[in-house]
């Protein structure tokens, strides 16, 4: 590892020919952070952009889960369902995958780390019994149920294993043959295995040893099991090197185009609050990593991209080691994914990283499935879901995608889409026509959309103090207003469009007036009482009992591109609780 500055800029310095394809073009080896040149950088910026804008990311299970819509004629799993799905992406405008190649252990054959299947042979049940309690099966029923499900799931990986196969390079070939750029995701700290540290087999070997784990990533207040804040600790040496060595047989002997470095799994990386010297360590070692991509770039003569997907909150991540300002303003961070923790974001503030950031790197909104935890209802299924999966609701991705896009997101990436899928709900699918030209405002506008708010969710999936505090649910009590933001796309005024404010409140509160203002329009108490959500989202159609959604109507044309106020006012002379906030963009009438 180099030492100094300039030694690593020394280092990185790969001759003229590297110097004409890599993106991290400084003006001089001896400029100090943050004096890129600025033609070079924005030349660097569109060759990127040029290429990458819809970006879509597939877990270590992607091709796995779904056997029968990958490989519909059955068999013993093979390669034929990597090349569909890749099949799929590219039909269907994505012209970047990201596959993600750990968990905490490798997930591919690997020849010189742990693997997933290391000790496991084909029907051993017992190999995962020390996982169940992990994923939240503890009867007996519950976990012998478990124990075959999981059997014939990890079959399909020894198949490929038998037969001569390596997924993850297979992925590559599968792009590389439909034009779609492959890159590579790795998780940076895994927790998936954390309630049985000793006995799971998802563990790495390190995270076995309590030594190697972080034991202050908690604070007071905090809810759940905080085993899940027990990541590894990469204040250690020996954390750095392996994970540095996991990194590196991705990128040189795999054919990639880029990497991610995942820190939503998980926001743990030193113990926190780092001081600067932890801090200018972890910049060492990310500027390391830099280095693995610049050589695999001059070999290749192609860029190769190295960025990092993250909590948007970048103070906190600078808190635990994490300099992404730094390591973007000097040109180590080809691009960011700023998001949130498996419910996606609704009011992520891409204006204002861009103005931390600079100018350099791509920032990717980034689309979760989960829409938010506010449970919704299926009739006919007599069927209530605790979050809505945004896979199956264009009008929900069509305005997430806007309300990025218009604060300056540079393209889309997109995460956990095919769960959908993976959870098998009556009536959700994931519909992967709805990929395509997401990435485009100009496409977007004029499009029915369904905006919604982020919410304090339920604990399991929430990940304080990394994502920003939530909006809602918010307690009124009587004559007191509250503003809201959210970020929108400005409409067309000659589609018939007009704009839909639903406020969803508790069942059981007062049904007094509750004016709403949006854009600092006039309060309107004028409201259409509905069990109906906006749009249906696949089979799901309506609040659940619990709740009662009130409809106003505004004019499209006050909706502007940016950030937009809703104000919502009690009137009901008694407390109330905004359960939700939801807005549609729809067709008069």
């Amino acid at each position: 590892m180099t030492n100094t500055r300039r030694d690593f800029l020394r280092s990185a310095a790969l001759g003229a020919t590297a110097a004409t394809i890599l993106p991290r073009l400084l003006a001089t080896a001896d400029s100090p952070p943050g004096l890129a040149s600025a033609p070079a950088a924005a030349s660097a910026k569109t060759t990127l952009l040029d290429r990458h804008r819809n970006l879509f990311n597939g877990d270590t299970c992607v091709y796995f889960y779904n056997p029968e819509r990958w490989q519909p004629e059955g068999g013993p799993f093979s390669a034929r369902a990597i090349h569909r799905y890749i099949e799929t992406l590219q039909g269907n405008g994505i012209d970047t995958f990201l596959i993600n190649a750990n968990a905490s252990k490798a997930w591919y054959p690997s020849k010189t780390l742990p693997t997933i299947l290391d000790g496991y042979r084909r029907g051993d049940r017992e190999f995962f019994r020390g996982h169940a309690i992990c994923a939240g099966f503890t009867k007996p029923a519950e976990v012998g149920a478990y124990l075959d499900t999981t059997v014939l799931f990890f079959n399909r990986y020894l198949d490929l294993v038998e037969a001569g196969t390596d997924w993850l390079a297979e992925t590559s070939v599968a792009c590389r043959q439909r034009g779609v750029a492959p890159w590579v995701s790795i998780r940076m700290n895994d927790l998936h295995g954390h309630k049985n540290f000793t006995g799971s087999f998802f563990n790495h070997p390190l995270l076995r040893r309590p030594e190697m784990r972080l034991h202050h990533s908690t604070y007071p207040s905090m809810a759940g099991d905080l085993t899940y804040r027990e990541g590894l600790n990469y204040g250690l040496k020996e954390v750095r090197d392996t994970m540095f060595a996991q990194i590196r047989e991705v990128v040189e002997d795999y054919d990639f185009d880029g990497l991610e470095l995942d820190w939503w799994r998980n926001p743990l990386c030193c113990e926190p609050t780092a001081d600067e010297a932890t801090v200018a360590m972890m910049t060492e070692w990310f500027r390391s990593v830099r280095v693995l991509t610049q050589r695999r770039a001059a070999k290749n003569g192609r860029p190769y991209y190295f960025g990092l997907r993250i909590p948007g909150r970048l103070e906190t991540l600078r808190s635990i080691g994490i300099d992404v300002v730094t390591l973007s303003r000097e040109g180590t961070l080809d691009f960011i994914c700023p998001s949130g923790f498996w419910r996606t974001t609704w009011d992520m503030p891409h204006d204002e990283l861009r103005r931390q950031v600079g100018e350099y790197p791509a920032i990717y909104g980034v689309i979760e499935d989960g829409a938010n935890a506010i449970p919704t209802l299926a009739p006919s299924l007599k069927m209530t879901r605790d979050i809505r999966y945004l896979s199956s609701s264009r009008e929900m991705l069509y305005a997430n995608a806007a309300g990025k896009l218009v604060l300056g997101a540079d393209g889309i990436e997109w995460f956990n889409f095919y769960c959908t899928d993976q959870a098998r709900i009556p009536g959700l699918v994931s519909d992967y026509t709805f990929l395509r030209d997401i990435h485009r405002l100009e496409f977007l506008r004029g499009q029915p959309k369904h905006y919604a708010f982020s919410d304090r969710g339920f604990t399991g999936l929430a990940q304080p103090p990394f994502e920003a505090p939530p909006q809602l649910p918010v307690v009124l009590e009587h004559t007191w207003r509250q503003s809201f933001r959210l970020p929108m796309c400005a409409e067309p005024a000659d589609r018939g469009l007009r704009l839909v404010v639903q406020v969803v409140l508790k069942k059981s509160d007062p049904t007094g007036d509750l004016p709403v203002a949006f854009n600092a329009s006039w309060p309107s108490a004028a409201r259409t009482a509905t069990d109906r959500l906006l749009f249906p989202c696949g089979s799901l159609t309506h609040h659940t009992p619990d709740h009662v959604a009130y409809n106003y109507v505004f004019p499209v044309s006050l909706v502007r591109d940016g950030w937009n106020e809703i104000v919502v006012e009690n009137g009901a002379g008694q407390p109330v609780t905004v359960v939700s906030l939801e807005l549609a963009v729809m067709a008069v009438g």
